[in-house]
């Protein structure tokens, strides 16, 4: 027995020893009767959970947002790229309250136009490939019909199904049976969607010049952040050389620094929101732009790269409160060129993303010309994500359906391949 401890009872053998009620010991508060559930002095009243689950409450001026327009919801496919993590339903009481209409809240699902088959048969698909290609001409119908209606893991199956089968590269064989803008749209569908971003991003800075558009509308238009580590991944493979390292010789000053922060795929993407957060960020916004003499655009930089795309949405309606007019409009007072761009573009795809990328498809069919490869990669990228939404918004922007903006500036097989992207089947 040790001094100062009181006298115990040694238990029968096989027995457990039998401890006496916890006392509370001198100079400390009363414990708590849990058996009883007695509340502890100084803390808040305990909630009464629901039988069998025990209800998290959300922490004082935190609020679940639903996802934003242009995130899938089905569950991602282990192993393949550009899958979008799932986003779970967020109660009714949770909706947030936007000042910008209703064409800018969040939907519960995205609509893409192309969606999984659900009798795939890779071995079939490729076999009426073959079909297609072999022999005198080739049937452009049914190339469109198989290429055009699968998802990007399908097309995968069905190159290494037909290298199997046949032992031919799929995308050498389409090379020779096909030619012009309608070859570039079933190349760009066959190949990986990872490597697909890689080769546009390469494809922008090569050459005499930059085509800033293109790494804006890739890098500013709100990739998840598990795709855009891919591409940084995938274009350091491709081209030994990493992504920053080429942004930052192509591009300079603050464009650069916004690149290079969105090129870190880093963003928050809890879809969690704070307005006591989204009040002191709208006035450091302010502060460092039209209360500042110059602009620290260290401070928009930071804040457009780092916050969910839903707390970017209560900073722009908290800035607008503020200021009496929106973000946007003093973004492009205190900034110019391409840095103002890919600024503006990182806000517009928060607010209304589809809005976004309808703008992008204008641009591409709009005025003398075609730019017959952005037009091809935006139909052939966002089929999978949220098409239907960009034709909306579309229509409802410049009064024209998006079929017919592509009937005018594309022709033949092209434009039927368009079509079928977009969710326009018919002739």
């Amino acid at each position: 027995m040790y001094p100062n401890y009181p006298n115990q009872q040694m238990p029968y053998p096989g027995q457990a020893p039998q401890y006496p009620p916890m006392q509370n010991m001198p100079g400390y508060p009363p414990m708590p009767d849990y058996q009883n559930q007695q509340q502890m002095p100084g803390y808040p009243p305990m909630q009464q959970p629901m039988p069998g689950y025990q209800m998290q409450q959300p922490m004082p001026g935190y609020q679940m947002q639903p996802p934003m327009p242009g995130y899938q919801t089905h569950a991602p496919i282990p192993g393949q790229y550009g899958d979008f993590q799932q986003q779970q339903h967020v109660p009714q009481q949770y909706a947030p309250q936007y000042s910008h209409g209703a064409s800018t809240m969040a939907t519960p699902q995205s609509r893409p136009t192309v969606l999984r088959s659900p009798n795939f048969d890779a071995s079939n698909d490729a076999a009426i490939l073959r079909k297609a290609m072999k022999g005198f001409g080739t049937d452009e119908a049914a190339l469109i019909n198989v290429l055009c209606r699968r998802p990007c893991d399908q097309r995968m199956e069905i190159v290494r199904a037909y290298k199997t089968a046949y032992g031919k590269d799929l995308i050498e064989s389409i090379k020779k049976e096909t030619s012009g803008n309608f070859e570039k749209v079933l190349v760009a569908l066959l190949t990986p969607k990872v490597q697909y971003y890689c080769e546009e991003i390469k494809a922008a800075m090569d050459g005499a010049g930059t085509d800033e558009d293109v790494l804006i509308e890739i890098l500013c238009g709100g990739l998840p952040n598990r795709e855009v580590q891919a591409i940084t991944t995938e274009f350091n493979r491709l081209y030994g050389q990493t992504l920053e390292e080429s942004l930052k010789t192509e591009t300079s000053w603050s464009f650069k620094r916004l690149l290079v922060s969105l090129s870190t795929g880093n963003r928050d993407e809890s879809m969690i929101t704070n307005i006591d957060s989204a009040r002191t960020d709208a006035q450091s916004l302010v502060h460092a732009g039209v209360k500042c003499f110059g602009t620290d655009e260290s401070e928009f930089n930071r804040i457009l790269c780092l916050r969910n795309f839903a707390q970017l949405r209560l900073v722009a309606d908290e800035y607008q409160k503020i200021r009496g007019h929106s973000l946007e409009d003093d973004i492009k007072k205190e900034f110019s060129g391409d840095v103002e761009q890919g600024m503006v573009s990182v806000l517009r795809c928060a607010i209304n993303r589809p809005l976004f990328f309808a703008k992008c498809l204008h641009n591409s069919v709009a005025g003398f010309g075609t730019n017959d490869r952005d037009l091809i990669r935006l139909c052939v990228t966002r089929s999978e994500i949220d098409m239907m939404d960009i034709k909306e918004e579309y229509q409802r922007k410049y009064k024209e359906s998006l079929r017919d903006a592509i009937k005018g500036d594309t022709g033949g097989h092209y434009k039927h391949a368009l079509y079928v992207l977009i969710g326009e089947n018919k002739s």
